[in-house]
């Protein structure tokens, strides 16, 4: 709540998709309702739990699979357009069938993204991962760098602080 006071950026991940979890919709709307602002799911689950199959960039439309390996997890990249019935076959009907409609969805009645929103926390960019198993954590970080500025001085009662000053 602080940060939406003071218009502080909040990025969001949601994490733990390789467990069983709430639906994506439900959780986002709870951000908006806890939070007071608006979100935009930069990529989307598939599945989770057990079901987990990865999650869906949509501004790459790809997915990034999650591969459960004796223990050891894997990442693949896969280029995914929605329309190619291998998709199907990669990640099952009933998975590909929602994700689908979900995507369809979010285009067409989710927010836009809009990064001046973003940069005044008025929107949140919403993530989906496991921590655990590093999954969704490096694109995470990789748009954070690309979303956020880099530090920025400060007024404060002595003047102007820079982080970039020797005795900062």
């Amino acid at each position: 709540k602080v940060c939406v006071m003071r218009h502080i950026p909040i990025f969001t991940f949601i994490n733990k998709m390789d467990r069983e979890a709430r639906n994506p919709f439900d959780l986002m709307e709870e951000i908006e309702e806890e939070l007071g602002i608006q979100t935009y799911p930069v990529n989307w689950p598939i599945g989770s739990g057990k079901e987990f199959k990865g999650v869906f960039d949509r501004k790459k439309r790809e997915i990034l699979a999650f591969t459960a390996n004796n223990g050891q997890r894997e990442v693949d990249s896969i280029a995914a357009d929605l329309n190619d019935t291998n998709l199907e076959k990669l990640i099952g009907s009933e998975h590909y069938h929602t994700l689908v409609d979900d995507v369809e969805l979010l285009d067409g009645a989710g927010y836009e993204f809009d990064m001046e929103k973003v940069n005044t926390g008025q929107l949140s960019p919403v993530f989906f991962g496991s921590a655990l198993t590093n999954f969704g954590v490096e694109p995470f970080l990789e748009n954070f760098l690309q979303m956020t500025t880099p530090p920025l001085s400060r007024n404060s009662d002595i003047g102007q602080i820079s982080p970039f000053d020797e005795d900062f």
